[in-house]
Order: structure tokens, then sequence, then C-alpha cells
């Protein structure tokens, strides 16, 4: 296959855990393959951006090995608390991993599928994806990415032309599978479940691949990744809350022992700083409501470090999870720092802009995308009147980490709330018409670059 050699860095590492993590399983035969969405960008980071559509849809719809990674796809093993109550029969059921690979940052990643047919673990669901789920995910991906949230990365959507019956769209509706491109798929969950079933050498085996692979250390200490991934979970939430982003389901099956969002389902982004806002329609006591997003992550945590309490000592875990709110807060004034556009300051300062921020927000209803658009660089506009006294004059203090010479600031702020998702939608589900989602991930990306460093 036409891959660059010096980007293509295959790995296997998945297969020295054995095969108690995971089940060896065939991706299903669809009646057809029609590429609809290609990451390049993504792509060439992992050296694949070369391969001709043919060839990537044999990969990535047909499930063809790539060279000198997995010989085949693998179910992951794992449990987790839903909506806090405990289920042992989880387990990849309408995905598996695909490949590893090293990205151009030398980190090892995870090509995973969602709709590619049924597993061990599919629990009489039939394994499938529908194209609108699959557009959904590109959106959250792409906004998320540019957003500057820690977050998978959407890199194939190919249409299966199977027809799928589904209680929350109308049906029959397309089918699609999807592939990510993801900084490991090892959950919260991948731990709980070898602590259920007292798997003490399992356990301790499993710390050491993701100490080694996924933090490059050289170590099997359970303490020093609960205390990393801390760390990195305080930071995804705190870049949620910035982004105005919910992901509706954090189930600890869905936080990854990176802290790199995934698996998008019943997202939203709020319209405005409402702490109650809830993305998920069965969400019905609020538990992952927007401004409980932070709790809900320190609660997975949480979990992670009962696991490894059957291979540590509870003190320096309990030690190492109370750090958690201590890191969320620089994290989370650093996150809204950045989307404003200014340089940080000195920390009391900074955390005294970013909370009278929170408060002018939910007190005006003006919407978050708005906003930040708005007051990117520090100049907030006069017609930002009470309740924006404060914010105002402590902006003036800020340097603008970026000016606003990019084109994007000549325009509208880019968001995506439900109205806009469901309007991409509409043309491709009765015109087959992809023109508006081309075009909003390319504004999307416009975006990313006004923003970015």
């Amino acid at each position: 296959m036409p891959i660059r050699p010096q980007a293509y860095r295959p790995e296997t590492e998945l297969l020295t855990l054995g095969d108690g993590f995971f089940d060896p399983v065939a991706p299903a035969d669809f009646p057809e393959t029609r590429l609809r969405f290609r990451n390049d960008r993504a792509a060439a980071q992992v050296g694949l951006d070369a391969l001709t559509d043919d060839e990537w849809t044999r990969h990535f719809g047909r499930f063809e090995p790539l060279a000198d990674t997995l010989p085949q796809p693998f179910a992951l093993r794992y449990h987790g608390h839903q909506f806090r109550s405990y289920n042992p029969d989880l387990g990849d059921g309408r995905g598996f991993t695909f490949a590893q690979m090293r990205d151009d940052r030398g980190r090892l990643m995870d090509l995973g599928t969602k709709g590619s047919g049924q597993t061990p673990w599919s629990r009489a669901g039939d394994g499938r994806l529908t194209l609108k789920g699959g557009v959904r995910e590109i959106l959250a991906t792409e906004m998320l990415e540019a957003l500057n949230v820690p977050t998978s990365r959407t890199l194939s959507l190919i249409e299966t032309g199977e027809q799928l019956q589904r209680g929350d769209e109308p049906s029959p509706t397309r089918s699609a599978v999807l592939v990510r491109l993801n900084h490991s798929h090892v959950r919260i969950g991948s731990f709980q479940r070898l602590a259920y079933h007292r798997d003490e050498a399992a356990l301790r085996k499993l710390v050491g691949y993701t100490l080694r692979n996924l933090y490059d250390e050289d170590s099997d200490d359970p303490v020093r990744l609960l205390d990393l991934v801390v760390g990195r979970t305080a930071r995804l939430a705190a870049r949620y809350m910035a982004a105005g982003f919910v992901h509706g389901v954090l189930n600890s099956d869905n936080i990854n022992v990176t802290g790199e969002s995934f698996d998008y389902g019943p997202w939203r982004f709020a319209p405005t700083w409402d702490p109650a806002f809830t993305a998920a329609y069965f969400d019905h006591q609020g538990l992952y409501a927007f401004g409980r997003q932070p709790e809900a992550i320190h609660w997975d945590v949480m979990q992670l470090a009962v696991a490894l309490r059957q291979i540590a000592d509870s003190d320096p875990l309990v030690a190492a999870l109370d750090q958690f709110g201590p890191r969320y807060q620089p994290e989370v004034t650093q996150a809204i720092l950045w989307r404003l556009g200014v340089r940080p300051r000195d920390p009391d300062t900074d955390q005294t802009l970013v909370q009278a921020t929170e408060r002018a927000l939910r007190a005006s209803g003006v919407g978050i995308d708005r906003f930040f658009f708005d007051a990117f660089g520090g100049a907030l506009p006069e017609t930002y009147a009470e309740p924006w006294a404060e914010v105002r004059a402590a902006l003036a203090s800020y340097e603008p980490r970026k000016d606003r010479s990019h084109p994007y600031w000549s325009g509208e702020p880019c968001s995506m709330l439900i109205d806009e998702v469901e309007a991409i939608w509409a043309p491709i589900a009765d015109q087959d018409d992809w023109t508006l989602l081309n075009a909003k991930v390319t504004a999307i990306r416009n975006m990313g670059e006004a923003l970015a460093e």
C-alpha cells in the first residue's frame, strides 16, 4: 500500500497483554462501502494519508489488515458503572481495536471502530451504527479539537448500505461504520473488570502496560498511574467546561486512562452557561449535566482508585485522588483564559477573572460561543453592559496571546448547537447532499486555526 514509510510506524503492543484482555472478532460483511468522510489531516499524523480511496475503503470498510500491526480485530473486555450502577456485562459490543501505530509525536495510537458488527459483548444488539450517529461524531470531534479539548479524531466514515431500526431516530435509517484515531481505548472500566474478578496479576500487567505505553514511564506503580490519570482527567473536565461541551454519558467505561475524550452519543454544546443543561434525554436526574461534569469525572476516577486498591495501599491512593480538585482549578482557569485569548498573569488574578466571567455568563444568558468570540484578545465590546463591568475591568489588565488578524474574526462565531446539527443532517437524509457537512468541517477548522497558538 502507498504509505509513507518514514511516517507509518506500526505497533502490536496490545498483543503483549494476552488474550484475557480481548476477544478476536470478525468485522461485518456489509452490503456496500461508500466512503463519506476521510480525515487526511489526522491520517497524515500516522502515515496513512497516501492511501487511495479504494485502499482506504478496503482497510476501513472491509478491514483488510494494515501492514505489520494487529493481525485481526480485537474486541476489548471491560466493565463499568453506568449512571452509577455497576454493569459486569460490558465490552466492545459494536466496535473493536483494528490497528496500533505511533503518531508524529511518538504516542501509541489505536484505530478503533464503531458500528463494525457484533462481538461476544453485543448483548443482543446489532453491532451497527447509524449514519446520522457517524455524522454527529464527526461534528463533535472536529469541534472539540478546534476548541483545544483532548479528543479522539474521526478518521473515517463509510456508509454500509443497511437499513437499521432505532427507537430514537426515524426508521429505517441508514447505516455506517466509523473509525476513530485515539490515544488508547484502555478505560477505567478495563481495571474495574480485573478487580471484579480479583485478578491481581492481570491488574499489575495492565498498570505496567499503561504506564509504559501511554505515559512513557518505566514503572508498574499503581499509585503513580492514578496520579497521572487524576491530572489528565482534571484537564479533560476543565476543557469540557471552557468549550461549553456536555458529553452526556460520562460512565466509567467511557473514560479512558489518557484523559482523551471519546465515544460520542447524545452530546450537546450548551447554548448558555447553564449548569443544569443536559445532553441525554434519558439523564432524568441531571447526573451528567454541564455543571456536574467535573464531579462525574472525579467519581469515575474514584472507581479506578477502588480497583487499584487490590494491588496498592489505600492511603497513597486516597492522597492521589484528593488532588483532583486542586488540579482541576488551575486547569479550568487556564482553559478559559486560552479561550479568552489572553495570557495568564498570576493565579489569584486569573482566578478572579474566570470566576467573574462564569458569574456574568450565567446571569446574562449571553451565548457561550458569542461571548468568547467577542471577548477574544481581551477587548470586551461596550455593548456588554451589566453584569459585565467586573469582567471588562479585569480584562483590561491582560495581554492578548494572539491578535484578531485571522479572517475568522471578521465573520460570526462558529458554533455547534443541536439545531445546526439537525440542519446539517437534513439534506444528507433527504437528498444525500453532504455540502453543509463539508462546509461546516471547513469552518470549524478555520476557527481552530484562529484560536491555535
